[in-house]
């Protein structure tokens, strides 16, 4: 099954809950109910409070009514016929008199006894498919359009698949997804927190979790340099006039953090992007065609003014910390600094085990106003992402809508452990910045040119590929991302000095470790260091101190190694180090 035809299932099995609960609560008003990523949901204004105890009966309801689902039978009407159809509902009285004023044509679908206002989009039937492959999860609050001034409704959602495997394998990596949660994994680890003092969706990173971060960083700093990037830094705030050139400010309006100032006259904001500072560093100077390509990179937070409802541990967050960089280069050059970027990438995740799969995001014709810059530019930029992806022999989608409101891009999905697919990477082309802020460079004929601005990302946010790796190895960070890397545990207290000499001689070394000289048994001590998935554990006791060798317990394996004393530094480095060169 399509992707397409998988929506219209998923928006057919909308109706079918709407037409259970009708049935099971007929004082209800519907309200909305699209197809979402592995299933739907419905909006619903109910006359008294349900649980997630009758979602069962509900379910049930659905399968007694699939039967009678065998068409989505469609009819045209007017606006004063849908408001009979609808009298009493202001919700779906609300959404006839919108559509109707823009001149829209009024449509409902029947199935069976059920009626709904609708644009279409369905499956032939559903009659026929299998009982077992849809199943409702929860419930949830929901303003009303999204708007927390309306009216809260109650949304069901329900996953769907096509067949029943399909939907129980779903389940299970479900459930492995609820073990591996970040948020309490993260809190376990001890990597990161949130205080309400601080604020919702502003979290705050331990030792523990700054050092992930730090190395992540370097990480890719280390694979970016041999292109030759440069490091820049820029200030987290700005005039709003920096945005307002930009584009930004009209496209990204709600999501702006202001600032006030008693001592200036200027309206500035907390930077919700890198790239318009990152055009002024380029515009600072003359530039040549001989200074070109320009590389700036750097690690930085943006702020995004996020509904509250919205934030979801350091998936979703107000403070987001961008692995940002902008390439300003010739045209006939994108194609070469698009390929490094590509290469960056690919080498990245290779290193975390994550399969990549590309998708070329593209303008959406249909809906120009979404978009900054003349269909010139727009079919220039694609044309040369296309060119690209092909001369690599690149398999990719063509994602119609899914292009920056500046430019197309290349984007990168990342599957994890448990095969759930995150968009992460990306290469981004746009040709209506350097245009806005008039950026150029003299060429080698001596006259003036637009750059090319090209955005990259590898790792994206930090905040979210941390979650991201939280998840995907289950808290067990691999030897040279952990940020503890060994742990000595002492039998006795008799054995602390030597102890504390082999982790003075293993820090020096740059591996990091930390000590349990405490009173506990040794037993429960290896318990505690395998609690924190911390990959080598040493147990220091007599035979340790009269030089015998080290036995290392190993997270996640059941025999340990054996490492001559002689060798320990030698074996303990050598994982430590980042996976490429």
């Amino acid at each position: 099954m399509n992707q397409e035809s998988l929506e219209h299932l998923r928006h057919s099995l909308a109706h079918l809950l709407a037409a259970a609960v009708m049935e099971l609560y007929p004082d209800t008003k519907r309200t909305i109910g699209p197809a979402i990523e592995d299933g739907f949901y419905y909006d619903f204004a109910f006359d008294k409070p349900i649980s997630e105890e009758d979602l069962p009966k509900i379910e049930e309801k659905m399968r007694e009514l699939l039967p009678t689902f065998s068409s989505f039978d469609r009819e045209e009407v007017s606006a004063k016929q849908a408001r009979t159809t609808f009298k009493g509902n202001k919700y779906k009285l609300e959404l006839i008199d919108e559509f109707s004023k823009d001149g829209q044509t009024l449509t409902l679908y029947r199935s069976g006894s059920y009626v709904d206002l609708c644009r279409g989009g369905h499956a032939d039937s559903l009659s026929h498919i299998d009982p077992q492959s849809f199943k409702l999860t929860k419930l949830a609050g929901a303003y009303w359009r999204g708007n927390e001034h309306n009216d809260q409704l109650t949304r069901i959602y329900g996953l769907a698949f096509p067949t029943r495997e399909e939907l129980e394998k779903h389940l299970v990596m479900l459930e492995q997804a609820k073990k591996r949660d970040h948020r309490k994994l993260g809190a376990e680890l001890g990597l990161f927190a949130f205080s309400p003092l601080v604020g919702s969706g502003l979290p705050l990173f331990t030792p523990k979790g700054t050092t992930i971060r730090r190395l992540l960083d370097e990480f890719v700093w280390s694979l970016m340099k041999p292109y030759g990037y440069e490091r820049v830094s820029i200030p987290h705030l700005a005039k709003s006039d920096l945005y307002k050139t930009s584009g930004h400010w009209d496209k990204f309006a709600d999501d702006i953090f202001h600032v006030s100032s008693k001592k200036s006259d200027d309206a500035f904001v907390l930077k919700p992007m890198n790239c318009p500072h990152h055009t002024q560093i380029f515009a600072s100077e003359p530039r040549s065609y001989r200074d070109l390509p320009l590389r700036f990179s750097e690690v930085t937070a943006v702020y995004r003014d996020e509904n509250t409802g919205q934030l979801a541990g350091l998936t979703r967050v107000r403070s987001i910390t961008q692995d940002d960089a902008h390439i300003f280069c010739a045209i006939e050059s994108v194609k070469d600094e698009a390929r490094g970027i590509y290469e960056i990438i690919t080498t990245f995740y290779k290193v975390f085990g994550m399969p990549l799969s590309v998708r070329l995001s593209v303008n959406d014709p249909a809906t120009p106003e979404k978009y900054l810059g003349g269909t010139q530019a727009w079919e220039k930029a694609v044309g040369t992402l296309k060119e690209l992806l092909d001369e690599m022999h690149v398999a990719y989608e063509l994602g119609v809508g899914e292009a920056a409101f500046y430019g197309p891009k290349i984007d990168f999905m990342a599957t994890d452990a448990i095969g759930r697919i995150w968009q992460l990477a990306t290469i981004q082309l746009d040709f209506n910045q350097p245009e806005r802020f008039e950026l150029e460079y003299t060429a080698q004929d001596g006259t003036k040119k637009r750059p090319v601005m090209i955005h990259r990302a590898i790792s994206g946010s930090l905040e979210r590929f941390m979650a991201v790796l939280i998840e995907h190895y289950a808290g067990a960070f691999p030897f040279w991302l952990a940020p503890v890397q060994i742990r000595l545990s002492t039998v006795s207290s008799d054995f602390v000095p030597f102890a504390k000499k082999v982790m003075a001689d293993l820090s020096q070394a740059g591996v990091r470790v930390d000590l349990d000289d405490s009173d506990e048994k040794v037993g429960k001590k290896i318990r505690a260091s395998a609690m924190m998935k911390i990959p080598w554990t040493i147990v220091i006791g007599a035979k340790e101190v009269e030089g015998g060798d080290f036995k290392v317990n190993v997270f996640g394996q059941e025999e340990d190694l054996v490492i001559a004393q002689a060798d320990l530094l030698t074996q303990a480095k050598q994982p430590s180090q980042f996976p490429v060169s």
